[in-house]
């Protein structure tokens, strides 16, 4: 039906009004967890609580085809958040361009300022992309190195960073300098010291894993921070794995830049990320889509790739409202529980290996194993096929072994299970 321009304006309005109502937080959706069961114990208190946790549990809507042991490269979203988003969906479908044009940048603003303030800093330093591989790609890619400037990595990064500082160096004559990390380290000095050593007068940056995705091992990223800045050296960090996951801020790392995935340990719809680059550090960087709109240093000039989806952004606030119910600290506490469960009852036997340091500090949920005789998909094929047990096989040159990685609806029945099938597989 043609509207002339005036009515449709008057009937635009109307509609703009409407879209306020738009649920961002969808209570109808909220866990009711026990809170004042929360409220009064401390997160060490409930993190061996199974009757709690099963609660937890009941907002998952799990697989019962499967012991499901591989939440590190997706986990799936608890059912709140499920829901929420296709009520998003729903919404935004029913006034599509209406919204694109009126209000998913409002909208937008308030995703931002929620995760600036679950990561502890401004919004004027972060970006909602779609995985940690676009934000650190984007920050390696753009950076202002020119050839003979040098970068440092370690042999456990992640394959898709050192493909990007490969790529570079093939492309602006940049160098790149892998180091070797130790699987149980004696303290942090000799991880720093490893990164150290690899430093000359040329090293222009250093990519430091936070958590680490093939073996777990947290690195202490703000030593290697502070001795890459005492030489003029910038730290670019890979939190994957560890935002959602670990109980910490941003800034506490004393990185220059950073990505995460949200869909990882936040639990928010697969296809979310966060690029964090430090204010003063925006303008060094170059976006990888033209922008004519923001100024150099606006980190809003990496936002220009297009339309987004907005009813994946809007779902991300759901997964914070979700997790925060049941808190960061004791979530981190109870997946480090679940580790320790399988792995203090494994790593003692005969022909078994934990590629995973021990101690409380240094791992939490992730930890890798392998069984002597079995090869990395050997290991990972007899503990799906035999046990229905799903893992991934990591086979680098770093670690061999196969990555055990629960999460919080996992439960220490499951886990019981993976202990069997280990023990009977090593015998």
């Amino acid at each position: 039906m043609y509207y002339p321009r005036r009515a449709f304006l008057k009937q635009a309005g109307t509609l703009s009004a409407s879209l306020s109502a738009l649920p961002l937080l969808n209570k109808e959706f909220t866990p009711k967890f026990e809170q004042s069961r929360i409220a009064h114990h401390s997160p060490g208190k409930l993190t061996s609580d199974e009757t709690f946790w099963k609660e937890v549990r009941h907002y998952y809507k799990v697989s019962t085809d499967f012991i499901n042991l591989e939440n590190g490269y997706y986990s799936l979203a608890a059912e709140p958040v499920l829901e929420a988003q296709q009520q998003h969906i729903r919404k935004i479908n029913q006034i599509p361009s209406m919204y694109m044009r009126k209000q998913q940048y409002s909208d937008y603003q308030k995703v931002k300022q929620a995760m600036a303030d679950f990561v502890g800093c401004s919004q004027e330093e972060i970006v909602i992309c779609r995985n940690t591989t676009e934000a650190l790609d984007t920050i390696i890619l753009g950076l202002k190195l020119e050839a003979g400037d040098e970068a440092i990595m370690s042999h456990q990064d992640y394959g898709s960073m050192l493909a990007t500082f490969d790529q570079r160096a093939r492309r602006d004559g940049t160098v790149n300098k892998l180091i070797k990390l130790p699987l149980h380290p004696k303290n942090d000095q000799q991880i720093v010291d490893a990164y150290e050593s690899a430093v000359t007068e040329r090293t222009k940056v250093i990519l430091v894993t936070h958590l680490i995705n093939i073996t777990g091992q947290v690195l202490p990223v703000r030593a290697i921070a502070e001795m890459a800045h005492a030489k003029g050296i910038e730290i670019i960090s890979d939190a994957a794995h560890s935002l959602g996951h670990l109980n910490f801020k941003i800034p506490e790392l004393g990185c220059d830049y950073l990505g995460s995935s949200l869909h990882k340990w936040l639990g928010a719809p697969l296809g979310s990320g966060l690029m964090y680059i430090r204010k003063d550090k925006i303008e060094n960087v170059w976006p990888l889509f033209g922008d004519d709109t923001y100024a150099d240093t606006d980190i809003r000039k990496f936002e220009h790739i297009g339309t987004h989806p907005c009813s994946t952004h809007l779902a991300i606030l759901d997964a914070l409202n979700f997790q925060n119910k049941i808190g960061l600290e004791r979530k981190e506490a109870r997946l480090r529980y679940l580790k320790n469960y399988w792995v203090n009852q494994v790593k003692e036997v005969k022909g078994i290996r934990i590629n995973t340091p021990f101690e409380d500090h240094r791992s939490s949920a992730i930890a890798n194993v392998s069984v002597k005789g079995l090869s990395s998909a050997e290991l990972a094929d007899q503990l799906f096929d035999g046990f229905k047990i799903f893992t991934v096989a990591i086979d680098s040159e770093a670690v061999k072994g196969v990555r055990i990685t629960p999460h919080l609806y996992n439960t220490t029945q499951e886990l019981d299970q993976l202990v069997s099938a280990l023990k009977k597989l090593s015998a």
